[in-house]
């Protein structure tokens, strides 16, 4: 059984006070006010010269990886308030040029604050939790519809709990077990930040490394950034770059290192001020660290995590995962049913969302964090001074008023405070391709749940596992967590594009001569897009694999054309608004779809 460290109340009570003391200096003339003194002590970051701090975001793009922080923290809104220190009661007095000593009453424990909640939660209790885990999987199962789902739980070290439900492909024979492999989609991100914390505690980086250090070619849009960016900025989201840059440009088939160049062309938000989740700028810091091990990131992974932990069913490359006899193929919904129509490869960013594996694999990987870095039989994977950065609390990434609790990244994991006190260690995973995954970690009391679903993300995962969250620290489930999860997860299947589901207008002016239109168009995000004839109509042709798109009239010179991809969902529709000076042929065109990453005007060349 794993041995897990049970930390003090210390640091927290030392912190405490030292954000009280910020405050009071902050609010006394020092310069600066009491916000950004908080701010700072919270993200324990710099800003860099150019920029000020400034508000920070939550993009509505990141609520696949930080819902279960935002429901849990709105849920429980109006628990959260601050207790008095229990020493706060005593009081100096006396006349004038003198004093007494203050002493605490004898009814008052004279004990350091605990750093959970006094509320006591047995192993009886966690036990009776795991009892009902079955039978929670079954009715969110049925309720969802979805085809397949695996379940494990990990209790002090050991696996309590692993099962397998469902289907790993519709309409096709074959159970899901607790050793079918899922494709994992984000989860990804916090497997390879234990990853990193190895490569910190053998010294070859450090969190702080970086990342042009080892990507020589790396380049951002300032230049002061570029040299400085590090990382753990990029692990915690706070590098500037805007919400999912690159991921359209992957769907067009840009490679790794293509995107990683295009970067460059991108403005930057406030640096390490600014929270937007970004796979690409995720995926530079760990193939950082890959560069500064001499190795490849899918290689690091199974050399320093997957084969030392026994974890034989993972993978960090999409070709050993389709190759798995034992796989959960991705589902989408379609007229109302499942379907496995798409395949996702997600090898370009492959330590932000390319990992697959089991349940069985996972719960080694679960003990092992709540082991403080060390796993079953003594197998150690990082110092606990590696992998609590990881683990702590980086940056707001869910900005919430005093009177709830705000949620936070830490370097690849969502970071979270309960009604309860208690934190939570938590990711989600989601392909619009179809996979919903989650796990959850309550390390006060050595308990973790992850489960992996084969349909697209409807919050079925994350449901589960705040249902078992709640019967683990209350005895009780004490909302509607699939209700909640399927409301706030609905909009991610949504298709884009304001023409989406919509007729052309019945008085749409005509077209220009076609030939006005055609031609080559090119910008330093998308890259050149050719405009051409295609029998009595127009065709697109965008990205390195040439893929080619038909062009609807919609509207004067207005067209538009559906978009494929991990990035659009089914019945998404972007409008190409070409740009005309009178008669003569357009000088420019505007995509809708890549407008997202504020890149949709090319211009013709």
């Amino acid at each position: 059984m794993a041995q897990h460290r049970r930390r003090t109340a210390l640091p927290a009570l030392a912190a405490a006070v030292s954000a009280v003391a910020l405050a009071v200096t902050a609010c006394t003339g020092s310069g600066g006010s009491a916000v950004s003194s908080s701010t700072t002590a919270v993200t324990g970051t710099t800003a860099s010269p150019a920029g000020a701090a400034s508000t920070v975001t939550s993009p509505v793009a990141s609520t696949a990886s930080s819902a279960g922080a935002t429901i849990a923290s709105t849920a429980a809104a109006g628990s959260s308030g601050a207790s008095t220190p229990a020493t706060s009661g005593a009081s100096s007095g006396g006349s004038a040029g003198g004093s007494t000593t203050a002493t605490a009453p004898s009814t008052l424990d004279t004990r350091y604050p605990p750093a959970v909640a006094d509320q006591e939660v047995s192993d009886a209790q966690v036990d009776a939790a795991i009892g009902q885990v079955d039978g929670l999987a079954t009715a969110v199962m049925r309720r969802s519809g979805i085809p397949g789902m695996a379940v494990a739980v990990v209790h002090h070290g050991t696996v309590a709990f692993a099962k397998g439900y469902g289907v790993r492909k519709e309409g096709s024979p074959g159970a899901v077990d607790a050793d079918t492999v899922f494709q994992l989609a984000s989860v990804s991100k916090a497997i390879g930040a234990t990853v990193v914390a190895h490569e910190v505690t053998e010294k070859t980086v450090d969190w702080s490394t970086p990342v042009s250090k080892y990507l020589h070619d790396f380049r951002l849009s300032d230049p002061w950034v570029t040299s400085h960016v590090t990382v753990g900025d990029m692990y915690a989201h706070r590098s500037g770059l805007p919400a999912h840059a690159g991921d359209l440009l992957e769907d067009l088939g840009y490679s790794q290192s293509d995107i990683f160049r295009r970067l460059g062309v991108l403005p930057l938000q406030p640096f390490r001020s600014t929270y937007a989740y970004t796979n690409f700028g995720l995926t530079a810091g760990a193939e950082a660290v890959a560069a500064a091990a001499g190795t490849s990131w899918p290689d690091l992974s199974q050399r320093v995590l997957y084969q030392p932990l026994g974890m034989t069913s993972t993978s960090s490359r999409f070709a050993d995962y389709a190759a798995r006899p034992n796989r959960a193929w991705t589902h989408v919904q379609v007229g109302g049913r499942w379907q496995p129509k798409i395949v996702r490869d997600a090898d370009q960013q492959t330590p932000a969302g390319g990992v697959s594996s089991s349940v069985n694999d996972l719960a080694k990987w679960l003990a092992m964090i709540l082991g403080d870095g060390t796993g079953s039989g003594g197998v150690k994977i990082a110092s606990p001074d590696a992998l609590d950065p990881a683990l702590s609390a980086q940056i707001v990434a869910s900005p919430a008023p005093p009177q709830d609790r705000a949620g936070f990244y830490g370097f690849g994991f969502d970071v979270a405070y309960q009604s309860s006190g208690r934190v939570e260690i938590a990711h989600s995973g989601a392909f619009s391709a179809g996979a919903g995954t989650n796990f959850v970690l309550l390390p006060s009391l050595d308990v973790g749940i992850v489960t992996l679903t084969n349909a697209s993300p409807i919050g079925v995962a994350e449901a589960l596992n705040q249902q078992f969250a709640d019967l683990v620290q209350y005895g009780a489930q004490r909302f509607d967590w699939y209700g909640l999860y399927s409301q706030a997860l609905g909009g991610l299947g949504a298709p884009f594009g304001r023409y989406a589901g919509k007729q052309p207008p019945a008085n749409a002016r005509p077209a220009a001569d076609l030939s006005r239109y055609v031609g080559t168009y090119a910008n330093g995000w998308v890259g050149p897009v050719q405009v051409r004839r295609a029998g009595s109509g127009l065709e697109l042709v965008i990205g390195p694999r040439k893929q080619t798109y038909r062009l609807t009239h919609w509207d004067g010179d207005v067209w538009t054309y559906q978009p494929s991809g991990e990035s659009a969902n089914p019945g998404s529709v972007s409008a190409v608004t070409f740009a005309r000076s009178g008669q003569g042929a357009a000088t420019s065109m505007d995509i809708e779809f890549y407008e997202q990453d504020g890149e949709g005007v090319l211009r013709r060349t």
